[in-house]
C-alpha cells in the first residue's frame, strides 16, 4: 500500500501528536517509580536516535534535491523532531512559485 503525504493527512497527525502530548502532559505520573528496567529504557532511547538520524539525512537529502535551504530546519527539528518532518512535507507539497 502506497501512502500519498496530503496536506489532510499532515495536518491530522500535527493535530493528533499535539492531543498526545496535552494529554501525556496533563495525566503525567506524579512520583511513583517508573516500571520500564534501565536497558528497555536505553533500548527506546537508542532507537529513537536512530529513527532521528535517518529523518534529519532524509529531510537533508530531500532539502538538497529540491534547492531548499536546510538550515532553516535545523532548530525546530531539535526541540520538536516529528512535528517539523511533518511541516517540512507540508512546505516541499507547496506549488513552484
Amino acid at each position: 500500500m502506497y501512502l500519498h503525504w496530503s496536506k489532510t493527512l499532515a495536518i491530522g497527525l500535527l493535530a493528533t501528536f499535539g492531543i498526545l502530548m496535552t494529554l501525556f502532559l496533563a495525566l503525567g505520573g506524579g512520583e511513583a517509580a517508573s516500571a520500564l528496567k534501565a536497558h528497555t529504557t536505553r533500548w527506546i532511547i537508542l532507537n529513537y536516535a536512530g529513527l532521528l538520524i535517518w529523518v534529519f539525512v532524509w529531510i537533508s537529502d530531500q532539502a538538497r534535491m529540491r534547492g531548499k535551504h536546510l538550515w532553516v530546519w535545523v532548530v525546530p527539528f531539535l526541540f520538536a523532531p516529528l512535528p517539523t518532518l511533518a511541516f517540512f512535507l507540508l512546505y516541499l507539497q507547496q506549488r513552484p512559485k
